[in-house]
């Protein structure tokens, strides 16, 4: 597996509902996700070709239904079903996801990250 061609989401925003109290998870919010992922073929190897790459827009689209498809309450939780989704579904060799969600007062962002080979 490549270890070091990687193709990089910045900034892409998902709708949620999420939140502990009930009263947040009610009201649609944004999030934005930076993910980053390996792809299995050097992109030299790639000849130009859409498939032998992983498909951006394409992940970009179902991470964006996945983070829709149901309230939760933790970022975390979040977090980790999406790099399951992009390993999985997508053949990424290694994932890594930060979430950031503005809601505290006095505080540009909260975020959690984390990677998965």
């Amino acid at each position: 597996m490549n270890t070091h061609d990687n193709i990089h989401l910045r900034g892409l925003e998902l709708p949620v509902l999420i939140g502990v109290p009930e009263a947040e998870r009610a009201a649609w919010q944004t999030l934005q996700a930076d993910i980053s992922f390996t792809v299995p073929t050097r992109f030299e190897a790639m000849e130009d070709q859409l498939a032998a790459t992983v498909d951006y827009a394409a992940v970009a689209s179902r991470l964006r239904a996945l983070a829709a498809a149901r309230p939760r309450q933790l970022i975390e939780t979040l977090a980790a079903e999406m790099a399951s989704c992009v390993l999985q579904e997508f053949g990424a060799g290694q994932v890594t996801v930060e979430l950031r969600k503005r809601i505290l007062p006095g505080c540009d962002h909260v975020a959690v990250s984390l990677m998965r080979p």
